[in-house]
């Protein structure tokens, strides 16, 4: 038995060697190390997923949870906004405008929905629709269809429809009179909007008994309002043109009155002169004659063109005047009077309704100055202030180019012209305005 091992030992000697016995057993020792390393670490590892580690896993779950439920309430919250915005969108498609100064921002040259010659004719056709209303109150001004029973009865079930359509048309009506009285020419329309709305919530309220404000009874109501607009717009239309033929009169009587005084004064010096050339051809003074005939001639020319002026109510004075502290550097007034002195007509513009006075630019005398006036408004049709009211003569224009058109017209309408406005009061009125702000961001004495 001793032998077999004894010859494996020496194989193994001689297979492997000596030098190969220590390498192996070197690794061995490194494979035993490694071992120890590992089994370190294990344990660190093991520590390291104690309670800890357990706690940390815990709140990262919980992190996990918070960011899904914070995930499902956005897209809740995103679903919940787009739902208000569409219903938003829904309620502001329903909405009508009914401010006034929201509705003037809009408001432009009025049209009238039925011309008519005045505020009469106006009266009259409401007077007429008004009756059609009333008429087709008692008849189909509205509709109701049931045919299910109340309390085993059809006919106690038409009945509570036709009280409930009744009632219906009595809410229309309120709405429909209430807009007839607050509308104005300018909210015509959203007045109409607003009817229309009404009718539309009846309907829906009354869908179960499908209840209707007719068509042509809500047409008619409609047509109601659009008269009443016209006639308040034909009444202030109106309105103005009596104003502007009151003003009319009262210049054309301080006219009369001019005239009247001017020839009373020169015939009280006709009188005077025609009395000393009497004396001096009594008296053989020649020259002195001479020199009284001449005067008297003067005299009697004036009489005539005073005359004249009476007689040719068109003849007068086209002036061209400015306001730049009311109304800017860029803005002239071209007008028509028939005074014998202008500028006193001129001085009554510039009274307390403005608060300087107005700058003459030019002042020219016509034999038609209607005409003159009316070619000089036609061709500054397009820079006029006021687009509405003609009789309101204010130019988006500066005198330098009412001169230009002026020259165009003829040389002999310029005989004098001024281009630059002295504006003595605005322009003493301006640097006083500042001062005290100007004042006050000087330093004091004791700074």
């Amino acid at each position: 038995m001793a032998g077999p091992t004894c010859r494996g030992e020496r194989t193994g000697n001689a297979l492997f060697g000596r030098n190969q016995s220590a390498e192996i057993a070197a690794l061995q020792q490194q494979l035993a190390a490694a071992h120890a390393t590992i089994a370190e670490l294990r344990g660190w590892v093991g520590q390291l997923r104690g309670a800890e580690t357990a706690a940390l896993e815990a709140e990262l779950r919980h992190l996990r949870s918070t960011v899904d439920r914070s995930r499902n309430d956005h897209a809740a919250l995103v679903s919940s906004r787009r739902e208000i915005e569409a219903e938003v969108d829904h309620w502001r498609a329903q909405l009508v405008e009914t401010r006034d100064l929201a509705l003037l921002q809009e408001v432009g040259i009025y049209e009238y929905s039925h011309p008519l010659d005045d505020a009469l004719a106006y009266k009259d056709a409401l007077g007429a629709l008004k009756q059609r209303i009333k008429d087709a109150t008692k008849n189909d001004a509205v509709t109701c269809q049931v045919d299910w029973a109340v309390n085993g009865s059809v006919r106690e079930g038409q009945k509570l429809a036709r009280d409930m359509a009744k009632l219906m048309l009595r809410s229309y009506n309120t709405e429909a009179d209430n807009a007839v009285r607050a509308v104005k020419p300018h909210t015509r329309e959203a007045v109409k909007q607003r009817l229309t709305k009404a009718r539309d919530t009846i309907a829906k309220l009354g869908t179960l008994m499908r209840i209707v404000i007719s068509t042509d009874y809500h047409r008619l109501r409609l047509q109601e309002i659009d008269l009443t607009a016209d006639y308040l717009m034909k009444v202030e239309v109106e309105r103005e043109q009596a104003r502007a033929e009151r003003e009319r009169l009262r210049e054309e009587a301080k006219v009369a009155k001019e005239l009247e005084r001017e020839r009373a004064r020169l015939d009280k010096e006709r009188a005077h002169y025609a009395a000393v050339v009497v004396k001096l051809e009594a008296n053989g003074d020649a020259e002195a004659l001479q020199r009284a005939q001449e005067q008297l001639a003067a005299v009697d020319d004036a009489i005539a063109g005073v005359e004249q002026r009476a007689a040719n109510a068109r003849a007068g004075y086209v002036y061209v005047i400015s306001n730049i502290g009311a109304f800017g550097p860029d803005v002239v007034k071209i007008g028509m009077t028939r005074r014998l002195d202008p500028m006193d007509r001129i001085r009554e513009l510039g009274d307390a309704s403005v608060p300087f006075k107005f700058d003459t630019h030019a002042l020219f005398f016509s034999a038609d100055a209607v005409a003159l006036e009316t070619t000089l408004h036609q061709k500054l049709a397009r820079k006029r202030v006021n687009l509405v009211n003609p009789r309101r003569e204010f130019f988006y224009a500066t005198p330098a180019e009412v001169r230009e058109l002026l020259l165009e017209l003829g040389d002999d309408h310029v005989l004098e012209y001024t281009d630059t406005a002295e504006a003595i009061e605005w322009r003493a009125s301006d640097p006083a305005r500042r001062a005290p702000a100007a004042s006050a961001l000087l330093p004091s004495d004791g700074e």
